[in-house]
């Protein structure tokens, strides 16, 4: 299902044992536009004290929309006692190396979980021990907060078009399905939907997200309507009019030569 993050916020976070506080933002993969974790504000008695905590998606479970409730696989006490992190600081490879070696998650820069799945951590433990980080440079880590990228500029190809709104994520694998485009300064109170892959380019120096789309074309969009939950019918008429393969196609694969005769064999 697709889900807006900025709707995840406020959601009490559940462990299997007790609330530890709610949610306040995501940290985002910025290469392939995938959620790598949940930052929880965690406090009260349980916890010994107020301070954020990151969760990520391989703990989770399904979120309840009606409680609004986000629920982990994890106990208080397993929350309470991991890494410490500055959520206000970047996040470093040694964090997040910490991190997955407290759990004893598998680490997804290490080509493991690009993206994540309901209930695939069980699976990866079944592949065998926590591996080795694999080397990367200092520094080498591409996390950002979706609340700090909200504003962000949208530059088509030719013209500004608007900024970046929210983001709609799939629930299954926490991948980002869609930039929401808050297109008002141009058109009032109309918002759009362009997939992340669309992007040509992101400035974070300048705050801005180049598309390889012309103003026109985002314009003339299917509107967005964030009341109403977004069906298959409503993305595919999406693609089709920026003629772009949706991404739930399976890729086609090249027919196969049929088989050589074998000599002296029964004619084909």
């Amino acid at each position: 299902m697709l889900r807006s993050l900025k709707d995840f916020e406020g959601y009490q976070v559940s462990a299997t044992d007790g609330d530890i506080g709610a949610v306040v933002d995501f940290l985002l993969d910025d290469q392939r536009w995938t959620l790598r974790y949940l930052v929880a504000e965690a406090g009260g008695s349980l916890l010994d004290g107020r301070r954020d905590v990151l969760l990520s998606p391989l703990s989770f479970r399904r979120p309840e929309a009606g409680s609004r409730r986000f629920h982990v696989a994890l106990t208080v006490e397993k929350i309470k006692n991991s890494p410490s992190i500055d959520t206000h600081e970047s996040v470093s490879r040694q964090h997040e190396e910490a991190y997955y070696g407290y759990y004893g998650y598998p680490y997804y820069w290490g080509g493991g979980a690009g993206a994540w799945a309901m209930g695939m951590y069980p699976a990866l433990l079944a592949n065998g021990p926590l591996p080795e980080a694999p080397d990367q440079a200092p520094g080498d880590v591409h996390l950002r907060s979706a609340r700090e990228i909200r504003g962000y500029h949208i530059q088509g190809s030719d013209e500004a078009v608007g900024h970046l709104d929210d983001l709609i994520v799939d629930d299954e694998t926490w991948e980002v399905r869609y930039l929401v485009v808050d297109t008002s300064n141009w058109w009032l109170g109309k918002k759009v939907l362009v997939a992340p892959q669309w992007a040509s380019r992101v400035s974070w120096e300048e705050r801005q997200i180049h598309v390889d789309l012309r103003r026109e074309q985002i314009k003339n969009s299917p509107e967005w309507n964030a009341g109403v939950a977004i069906r298959r019918e409503y993305e595919a008429r999406l693609h089709d009019h920026y003629g772009r393969s949706p991404y739930w196609a399976a890729p086609v694969s090249p027919a196969m030569p049929p088989p050589p005769r074998h000599p002296g064999g029964p004619p084909g």
